[in-house]
């Protein structure tokens, strides 16, 4: 039977109950994961409900025990179970959660300190990462790794376990301002990594379609061609392009705790996260603790922020898109980078207004200057040039300029996608600097770095339609290289056309990477191939 509230199961194997379907008992260790129902955040005014055992779905799956035959088959896990009993497990855990969404997790922990997965989720982490507040790098931790991990995992399961404040940092941005990174200590990557793989296998089956930041197998390309074909398929005259101010320090410890409780009843996993959140900040050898925020830069701040949109704005949108909206509405949301399209202006209106309010029920604050509600869309270059206004506006998402434009082969209205001026110009800059660093390098070493650093820029901005963008920065690459030969030396006789024989040996050629987002979608099919499916609503509906 389970231990006392909060503790580590026993490791008594449980005895035998009798076998008579339909009986509620309590659950030993190794019993399908069940749970209670726990309120929906629509309807839940308060904490959520307190946790009850209820009868798994046959009354035969216990531990050490065989299934009578003709009922379902379920592979137990054992104490130590290997890399293939750990994801196992977790599919499990991700089958129970899909089978019922309400349902309520009593018993995770034990995969968390397991040692198969703090081992995956040290040989996940970057290998090059600065040093946490402990000084430990990767390679150092690494050199008694099972030591190491042995005793992190007794920590973990006796309750021993203390997370360490997170060193602060900035980093610039293309504005000029600095962004707040936490640089969290290597044993609180290694933790918190595992208990993100045991979340995600429960959230992955709760998070929405149009939900895309830090989730696994849903990338910013993703998010870009479910946005891009929910333009073009969908009517959509106006975009509100939304901003939250300064979100992951504005997140409520309090209100996070109470929704990751709807399916999190394990009090132990809680306490855990409930030890990240309340470790603090260290800057300048000053430590903070503060009652709201998560820091940026560890594993698990991206999928607490997912699960507070999750059920602050996610559900709540999906209601009001079937109980609100007039016309058609599109969402596509990667991490607090919000775009929404709608048919009717005043459906843009009416909902911007409404998620204000429902932002600031908890702590959350639309940014004034950067959410902004423009016409875009088929009829938006007609309609501006009736009232004497101009091009339509554009909007700036995951990197792109989003235009309204039409296509030269039909001169049908469709969506131009472009390198951000802003991104363009800072990653030059970078280019520049990095270059002058290098200048006495040899050429074949810099010919070598330059072509990772296009590469790796043309595989991200290297979508249709935005070949000009690629071109320019290859050439603007091009010339910054050529500045920097010449000031090798005042003597310098590098010419414009050995530059270009440089280019062509080391440098790769702008190209196109990603196909077109309707083609990738199945929206429409490739030549030869049967006719595609519709448009995948799943993708903004949710």
């Amino acid at each position: 039977m389970m231990d006392g509230h909060g503790k580590s199961d026993s490791p008594v194997v449980p005895a035998k109950p009798p076998n008579k379907d339909g009986r509620r008992r309590r659950r030993g260790y190794g019993a399908p994961y069940t749970g209670t129902k726990a309120e929906t955040p629509e309807t839940a005014k308060g904490a959520p409900t307190a946790a009850h055992a209820d009868v798994g779905p046959t009354t035969e799956e216990v531990e050490g025990r065989g299934l009578t035959k003709g009922n379902p088959r379920q592979q137990n896990t054992p104490r130590t179970p290997g890399r293939k009993g750990v994801y196992s497990a977790l599919a499990r855990v991700r089958q129970a959660a899909g089978r019922d969404r309400k349902l309520r997790f009593t018993a995770l922990l034990h995969h968390v300190y397991n040692p198969e997965m703090l081992r995956e989720a040290y040989f996940r982490l970057k290998r090059d990462a600065a040093p946490g507040v402990d000084g430990v790098t990767w390679r150092h931790y690494g050199e008694a790794l099972e030591d190491n991990l042995q005793d992190l995992s007794a920590r973990l399961k006796r309750g021993a376990y203390r997370a360490q404040p997170v060193r602060r940092s900035y980093i610039p941005k293309t504005d000029g301002r600095q962004r707040p990174l936490g640089v969290t200590a290597l044993e609180d990557k290694i933790v918190q990594r595992a208990t993100v793989e045991v979340l995600n296998a429960i959230y992955e089956t709760d998070f929405l379609g149009f939900s895309y930041g830090f989730r696994p197998g849903r990338s910013q390309h993703n998010a870009l061609d479910a946005l891009y074909t929910g333009l073009l398929t969908k009517k959509v005259n106006w975009v509100l392009d939304s901003d939250i101010r300064g979100y992951f320090d504005a997140i409520s410890h309090e209100w996070l705790v109470k929704f990751v409780e709807h399916r999190i009843a394990d009090r132990r996993v809680v306490r855990l996260i409930q030890k990240w959140l309340n470790a603090g900040v260290l800057e300048d050898g000053t430590r903070t603790r503060s009652e709201q925020g998560t820091p940026q830069g560890g594993s698990a701040s991206p999928l607490l922020a997912n699960v507070y949109l999750h059920y602050v704005f996610d559900l709540w949108v999906r209601k009001w898109r079937r109980t609100r909206a007039r016309g058609d509405v599109i969402v596509v949301r990667f991490a607090d980078d919000i775009v929404a399209g709608f048919q009717y202006k005043s459906d843009a209106e009416r909902f911007r207004a409404e998620l204000a309010e429902r932002f600031s029920k908890f702590g959350l604050t639309l940014h004034p200057d950067k959410t902004r509600l423009i016409e875009f869309g088929p009829f938006a270059a007609g309609n501006r040039k009736g009232r004497g206004q101009g091009k339509p506006e554009t909007f700036d998402f995951l990197g792109f300029t989003h235009i309204c434009g039409k296509k030269r082969s039909n001169g049908r209205f469709t969506v131009f996608r472009q390198t951000m001026r802003t991104r363009l110009q800072a990653k030059l800059r970078e280019v520049k600097t990095e270059l002058r660093r290098r200048m006495h390098d040899p050429v074949p070493e810099v010919g070598k770095w330059l072509k990772a650093v296009l590469v790796g820029h043309m595989r991200y901005y290297g979508v249709p339609m935005n070949s000009r963008a690629l071109h320019l920065f290859r050439f603007q690459v091009v010339r910054l290289w050529c500045r920097t030969l010449r000031r090798r030396s005042h003597r310098s006789r590098t010419t414009w056309e050995r530059m270009q024989r440089l280019a062509q040996r080391w440098l790769p050629p702008a190209r196109i990477y990603h196909p077109y987002p309707l083609r990738r979608l199945g929206v429409i099919p490739e030549v030869g191939a049967p006719c595609g499916n519709s448009a995948r609503g799943d993708l903004w509906r949710g």
